[in-house]
């Protein structure tokens, strides 16, 4: 892929806050049963575990430690920790961090670069391109990893799960422009500006809306 390299977990080993911004621009690609739909990631979110970092982060699957959950963000970064949201969505994240220290980057937005056909196939809601991996959720329908089968996949060798090849492809150079604000939907404090753990391509079509989680907005009122 072209001003693309392989990733690999040297490069995955920081704190998710570090890795996040340098997977925009970056690309998944899935293949599941011959069908395969590759993702230009335009937007993410870092989350620490318990003990990763020096900033205790109430938002995360991880703060209180490790679970059945979320035990792939426990283990070696480039795995890929496929949660469930919601009882619906199939939500995607980048294992990052030194092995056994929780943490990860999850992909809440990205333009389907490859297999339109096959993600439009699964997003029947979908009325434009633009639409297919707008918010997690979407992306995660998108690309057809599913939890549980697909949780713990790892995106640095391609080693088949349940049918399914995931690999990720990182930017030669880091973009040169990266917005950075709260993260989406979180609630309480782990929502506002007191965790600018969000980052985008700023003015790119696929990067979901801001909103308020619960409790966040009246947090954010005793930090102005």
């Amino acid at each position: 892929m072209t001003g693309l390299v392989a990733a690999t977990r040297a490069g995955l080993g920081a704190l998710p806050l570090e890795v996040a911004p340098l997977l925009l621009g970056g690309v998944l690609r899935v293949e599941i049963d011959s069908d395969v739909v590759a993702v230009r990631i335009t937007e993410v979110e870092a989350y620490h575990g318990r003990g990763t970092g020096p900033t205790l982060d109430p938002g995360s699957h991880a703060r209180m430690g490790r679970t059945a959950r979320n035990a792939t963000m426990w283990g070696e970064p480039g795995h890929l920790y496929v949660y469930l949201s919601h009882g619906i969505h199939s939500c995607v994240n980048v294992v990052c961090g030194p092995e056994g220290e929780a943490g990860g980057v999850l992909l809440r937005g990205g333009e389907v670069v490859e297999g339109q056909d096959a993600a439009f196939a699964r997003r029947a809601a979908a009325r434009t391109a633009r639409e297919l991996a707008r918010g997690p959720g979407r992306l995660g329908d998108a690309i057809g990893l599913r939890h549980p089968r697909h949780d713990g996949i790892d995106a640095i060798t391609g080693e088949p799960r349940e049918g399914a090849v995931a690999r990720l492809w990182l930017r030669q150079e880091p973009l040169a422009e990266v917005a950075a604000g709260p993260r989406v939907g979180v609630a309480g404090i782990a929502g506002t500006a007191a965790y600018p753990w969000r980052f985008w391509v700023p003015g790119d079509p696929t990067v979901s809306p801001f909103r308020w989680g619960r409790g966040a907005a009246e947090a954010a009122a005793t930090l102005a």
